[in-house]
């Protein structure tokens, strides 16, 4: 008797026989006679009793097969073969297709789906038949029934699928001391701990590209200031013995003399002790800023997964407000202003400034003067952009202006949204810690399956009804993922889980990685909220109070729902922003074709990106800030504010500042501004002139034209998807 079916992907479950009468009932159901429940149970009861105690599905498809040829209906036999043999050549079909696209190169939404990714080189090419390949293995695999159905359905979304059976966990915020302090080991290769600050640049390089290799998502250092601050002072003496040692003078008592800042002075007029100090300063400041140029040149150059796509990294910096931190916050912002090569903006790392009252944004803060030149880097490079630690869900008590250690209780982000802080199981931190996975509702199609109902008040608890089954689907395939990651073992993350995760150096190599993951989060999105309030009630929460009102309840329903899963799966569970950028089309494309062209709703080509204000609405950026911010505070895996500025930014850096006020006075929690800005590919002239052709300085052709496409920059648009295209063609400025 069967008791045991060993699925496709060699997972054991328990056997269900009504699943035989299921698969029985639908070839009937294509037949004349059509269904006949008794015989349809007969079959499945003779196969459960004379098969083996454990079978694989393929093993129980054939005796269906058999069973329905002996049977009386052997024209049943005929149409559940010729289904099995369907839906093989379908999925064939459908892959060579796809892959036939690759080798074309053909610039389509599937070689466009990450605009940071370059699918056209062959490594990139590689990534694309992998990740096309395994979708649909996942597809047939991996997923439960019902979740399976609710992906086919276009319910939800389970990001990062490809990379689902590599066990592989989303982000993480390295706590770059470790490595700075004891060196780092991965694979083959080890380095020692650092001593000077182009050792602790190049590892922190080498730590995130590592990293990158090891999981799907983005790497993120949370404290940059703090943690290459000692290595400022480091070099600081080292310069002070070069000057002892040229003299041939004992300057050593120098190596422990204060410095105030660290900024390049003239040596006219110095002598002695004085000038030694000063020189050994200037040589230091130079020092650090070659140290942070290579850190962007490397962090634009160096390629992982394969070849063919740099880091997607961020760092997060602006509290520390020590002489060496201060040096380290500087220099950094130097080199972005400046650019890299011959002056073009660095795409990655996303840079945050954490803001905070007190330390970093007031006229009389330590380090004022640094986020007023933050403001203006912001207004040439797009970076960094902000993070509102004075937010009210950013807070955390344990944080002290005095504790030398306090950014271990500052939240930092990543990427283009995700934050990871609060947490169940373990220390609050956004420090050793990521997300885990991923999964975004389409509460439009929701929202669009209720518009028949006449009365709002039965449309709208209808729609929470449909939000609920929707949840409560997304929450199962997540807990249903971790399971299967947490089989993971050490040894297949030789770098993440050799200290850097949370806990992970008390494991052995064959352990698995079970008793850590918790410390991450699994995260449920959503995309389209104005989408889903026009179909409910005929307006957007950004021209709508009544819609506005709704929305928050939709939001806040969300976030008490989800915080409900971590009780029962026993897992940190968020509420995400999702940062749509391949999805925002491709939940349109299928419902458009499902219900058609419904005003204001599916006729674009994308959703609007999670509770934003529709990209197309004109009005100020503080209105636009007074109608997004409540919602931050329930989007607590990850959001963020944007404002569209015209003109040429450079000369206004107070319209960043004012932005950055917005985010204060509504309690946002990060935020971003974007403009225009082009470069002359021939010459380096750069203006902010939309939809420049020709440069008016050398009069060449090859223009740079950088957006931003989420939460990070792409410096041509020849690799958006057609949704994000179609949504950057009708942005407009906020003023």
């Amino acid at each position: 008797m069967i008791q045991t079916v060993i699925k496709r992907d060699g997972r054991k479950v328990e056997f269900n026989n009504q699943k035989i009468v299921a698969a029985i009932l639908k070839a009937m159901a294509i037949t004349e006679a059509g269904e006949d429940i008794v015989l349809a149970a007969k079959i499945a009861d003779t196969i459960s009793r004379s098969g083996k105690a454990e079978m694989s599905v393929e093993e129980i498809q054939d005796c269906v097969e058999m069973e329905l040829m002996k049977s009386p209906r052997k024209e049943v036999a005929r149409a559940y073969i010729a289904y099995r043999n369907q839906r093989n050549l379908a999925r064939k079909a459908k892959t060579n297709e796809i892959f036939q696209e690759i080798i074309d190169a053909q610039a389509n939404d599937i070689t466009r789906e990450n605009a940071n990714m370059n699918a056209d080189t062959p490594a990139g090419m590689m990534m694309k038949f992998a990740s096309e390949a395994t979708k649909s293995y996942v597809d047939e695999c991996l997923l439960s029934e019902d979740v399976r159905e609710a992906v086919a359905g276009n319910y939800i979304h389970i990001h990062d699928k490809d990379y689902y059976p590599t066990k592989s966990l989303t982000c993480i915020q390295h706590p770059l001391d470790l490595i700075l302090e004891h060196g780092l080991k991965a694979g083959h290769g080890e380095s020692r701990a650092a001593k000077r600050i182009e050792t602790a640049s190049v590892l922190a390089c080498i730590s995130m590209e590592t990293v990158q290799n090891e999981m799907h998502g983005g790497q993120a250092i949370p404290a940059f200031d703090f943690y290459l601050a000692p290595f400022v002072r480091k070099t600081y003496e080292e310069e002070i013995d070069k000057v002892s040692a040229l003299t041939n003078i004992d300057y050593s008592e120098l190596k422990s003399a204060p410095i105030d800042d660290y900024l390049k002075r003239d040596l006219v007029g110095l002598q002695g002790k004085e000038r030694a100090k000063q020189h050994a300063i200037n040589q230091t400041v130079s020092r650090v800023h070659q140290a942070m140029e290579a850190f962007v040149h490397n962090m634009n150059t160096i390629h992982s997964r394969g070849g063919n796509q740099v880091v997607f990294s961020s760092i997060n910096y602006g509290t520390d407000t020590s002489a060496e931190g201060r040096c380290i916050i500087r220099e950094i912002l130097n080199t972005t202003y400046e650019g890299v090569g011959n002056g073009s903006t660095a795409i990655f790392p996303i840079q945050i400034w954490k803001k905070k009252r007190g330390v970093s944004y007031l006229p009389g803060d330590p380090n004022y003067d640094l986020y007023k030149f933050a403001c203006k880097v912001t207004a040439r490079r797009f970076f960094p952009n902000f993070l509102n630690l004075d937010a009210t869900y950013n807070q955390d008590d344990a944080w002290k202006a005095d504790d030398p250690k306090r950014y271990i209780h500052e939240v930092a982000t990543m990427g283009c949204r995700t934050r990871v802080y609060g947490n169940l199981f373990g220390p609050k931190t956004s420090i050793g810690r990521g997300n885990l996975s991923f999964t975004t509702i389409n509460i439009v199609k929701l929202a669009i399956e209720c518009m028949q109902i006449e009365d709002k008040d039965a449309r709208i608890q209808k729609f929470f009804q449909r939000l609920d089954w929707a949840l409560d689907i997304a929450a199962k395939q997540l807990n249903e993922r971790f399971d299967f990651q947490k089989t993971a073992l050490k040894k297949q993350f030789p770098l993440l889980m050799n200290g850097l995760w949370l806990g992970s150096e008390k494991l052995d190599d064959n352990d698995t990685i079970e008793s850590v993951m918790n410390q991450g989060t699994l995260s449920i999105g959503f995309i389209g909220l104005a989408e889903c309030l026009i179909a409910l009630v005929g307006k957007h929460h950004g021209e709508s109070e009544e819609a506005q009102e709704l929305g928050l309840r939709i939001v806040s329903h969300m976030a008490e729902k989800i915080n409900g899963f971590a009780e029962t799966y026993q897992h940190n569970f968020t509420c995400l922003a999702t940062p749509a950028e391949g999805l925002s089309g491709a939940f349109t494309r299928r419902d458009k074709k499902t219900f058609g062209i419904i005003p204001g709703v599916t006729d674009k080509d994308y959703y609007t990106n999670s509770s934003h204000v529709p990209v197309y609405y004109h009005c100020t950026p503080e209105h636009k800030a007074k109608i997004e911010g409540p919602y931050n505070k329930y989007e607590n895996a990850g959001h963020i504010f944007y404002v569209e500025i015209d003109g040429d930014a450079t000369h206004n850096p107070e319209a960043i500042m004012q932005i950055v006020d917005l985010m204060d006075k509504y309690d946002i929690g990060y935020g971003s501004v974007n403009h225009n800005r082009n470069r002359c590919l021939d010459c380096g002239y750069e203006d902010s002139t939309e939809g420049l052709t020709e440069c008016p300085h050398c009069h060449g052709h090859h223009i740079d034209t950088l957006q931003r496409i989420t939460g990070y920059l792409v410096g041509t648009t020849n690799r958006w998807n057609s949704a994000k295209l179609a949504e950057l063609k009708d942005r407009v400025v906020h003023e």
